[in-house]
């Protein structure tokens, strides 16, 4: 029955509303630290529900931002799906022809867009592919001199009530929309029900998800472009848990200054965010950590190094994995119970790599390539297949898509990651490599994964990315990109690694070649590139390299 039982968003806000009155919601801003208490929170969610009705936009269409983690942006993911309308994270770290694209599949109707983001949406903005928008809502007290017919978002939603009737919003009301971040091709739209979003959040906050809970301050380093922030705004809100959001493009420093003033005791954030943190302390700046119990780390595989390190200062690294598609958070690695008793710390933190444990709710399967299920003991691998109640069933208008990424049986239908994986008999899943980043060498598979996460525990290394070039006997071989770490040099570091390498790997998995680069390219989303790594590099003494007699799989 619509409204009484239905599972959507708008419990939440309720519950920390009236339960969380006085909990506060921080914003590091251009401006200054704003903050402000749930209390006042839901006033302003509540203008500006009323200013969306100002605008006729109806219930059911999309309606996008274009902003980083703040308040503004916060109280959008409410007032939004809440009024039955669609939230539209859009990522401005996109290329332009990619933003023209999702707003035109999308048919935005209006954009919220940050300040200091105005001028590359303008840059952006094709009066074909932003056909649909209606309005620009430029989320400050004043407009920037950009080439954009903008209201200032204060002034929008100034003067309107501060009470709300909000209306009943049935479960499969498309709740919010994400796009991947198309690096083989263009973005895919995701959407997401209100049924999807209240699913993914209670299994997020409790203990086998991500845990939080009311006395917790959390500071999402993940954009909330980026699949919600990993649905943390949310979870956060249901858990009447007080909130830190860290603005625009922050620095290490400024995490480091919230985390110590605030008091932050859960963040989330791919590796990078984590290594540039590591790299500021390790500068010899003065950080005081002793609030934080737990940092998140997803969007690429977390290294055994960087765990030890946090775990060096008494905080605990929760290694996470998900998908757009899933929204997105699928598995969390903790130790089981009994575990930490049975386990060396050294196989404890082999655990702890993994992908880990899928939440409650979800339910997978490993595919081979005849689409048998492997078993599970730690060495067969296939694609990893999911479904569940916050994964999606289909793409936003592409059927073609669909036909490819979904599979059907009698028990539903299944999302095919693209992830090549194997799982121990503890039930951990550990990502061996994309389906497309796996290389086979001589007919053996060799995990670019494994392989980067081996490099980068090296000290000297503060990134690596391994690709497969195509090579005239072998079909592919491995190629490593590494960034040296401050200081070191250069010429001894090649030796060292791949001493280290030859330790652990046979001879056939080694890279061919180590290439020292200034950065490994990134996507959008803040994971390493391979796509640009391979264009970029793709040279003919990288193609047509020979591979000496020693390094054939059949070696070893």
């Amino acid at each position: 029955m619509p409204g009484g039982t239905d599972q959507t968003l708008r419990p939440f806000l309720w519950r920390a509303e009236r339960m969380y009155p006085d909990t506060e919601i921080v914003s590091r801003t251009h401006d200054g630290t704003e903050r402000y208490t749930y209390d006042e929170y839901g006033d302003r969610a509540a203008q500006l529900a009323h200013a969306m009705d100002g605008t006729g936009v109806p219930e059911g269409e999309r309606v996008g931002t274009f902003c980083w983690n703040h308040h503004r942006h916060f109280e959008t993911y409410f007032a939004i799906p809440t009024t039955g309308r669609q939230l539209h994270t859009i990522n401005p770290l996109l290329p332009d022809e990619h933003i023209q694209y999702i707003v035109q599949n999308a048919g935005d109707r209006i954009i919220f867009l940050d300040p200091s983001l105005a001028e590359k949406l303008a840059g952006a903005y094709d009066e074909e592919a932003f056909e649909s928008v209606e309005q620009f809502v430029v989320m400050g007290a004043e407009v920037p001199d950009v080439d954009l017919d903008a209201v200032d978002y204060e002034s929008f939603i100034d003067g309107h009530d501060t009470s709300y009737d909000w209306p009943v919003v049935g479960e499969e009301t498309p709740a919010g929309m994400c796009y991947t971040s198309g690096t083989t091709g263009k973005p895919k739209g995701v959407e997401y029900t209100q049924k999807m979003l209240w699913s993914h959040t209670m299994a997020t906050m409790s203990p086998q998800g991500l845990g939080i809970s009311d006395d917790d301050v959390v500071m999402p380093v993940v954009p909330m472009f980026h699949v919600n922030a990993w649905g943390m705004p949310f979870t956060t809100t249901a858990a009447g848990a007080k909130h830190v959001y860290p603005g625009p493009s922050p620095e290490p420093e400024d995490i480091a200054t919230l985390i110590e003033e605030e008091g932050v005791t859960v963040t989330a954030g791919v590796p990078t965010v984590w290594l540039g943190l590591q790299e500021y302390i390790q500068a010899g700046n003065d950080v005081d950590l002793s609030s934080l119990e737990s940092v998140i780390i997803g969007g690429s595989a977390a290294p055994k190094a960087m765990i030890e390190w946090f775990d060096d200062r008494g905080v605990t690294v929760d290694h996470a994995w998900g998908m757009t598609e899933m929204s997105p958070i699928g598995s969390v690695s903790r130790l089981k119970s009994g575990l930490a008793e049975e386990l060396s710390y050294e196989e404890q933190i082999d655990k702890r790599a993994k992908q880990g444990l899928m939440v409650p709710g979800l339910e997978f399967k490993v595919v081979d390539d005849e689409g048998e299920e492997v078993p599970w003991n730690g060495e067969d691998f296939g694609e990893l297949h999911i479904r569940g109640p916050w994964v999606t069933q289909e793409y936003f208008k592409r059927p073609e898509a669909n036909e490819e990424d979904f599979e059907d049986d009698e028990g539903g239908r299944w999302l095919k990651t693209g992830d090549v994986v194997t799982v121990d008999e503890d039930g951990y899943i550990k990502i061996v490599d994309r389906a497309k980043d796996v290389i086979k060498s001589g007919g053996e598979w060799i995990s670019s994964v494994e392989l980067e996460n081996a490099i980068m525990a090296h000290d000297g290394v503060t990134e690596a990315a391994v690709v497969g070039v195509p090579h005239e006997r072998w079909q592919e071989r491995p190629v490593a990109f590494i960034v040296p770490a401050e200081g070191v040099d250069p010429d001894d570091l090649e030796a060292e690694v791949m001493e280290m390498l030859g330790e652990e790997y046979p001879k056939w998995w080694l890279p061919d070649d180590l290439i020292q680069i200034d950065e490994v390219p990134k996507t959008a989303t803040g994971k390493f590139s391979k796509k640009d790594l391979r264009e970029e590099y793709a040279d003919e003494s990288l193609v047509e390299g020979q591979v000496p007699e020693e390094s054939a799989p059949d070696d070893d």
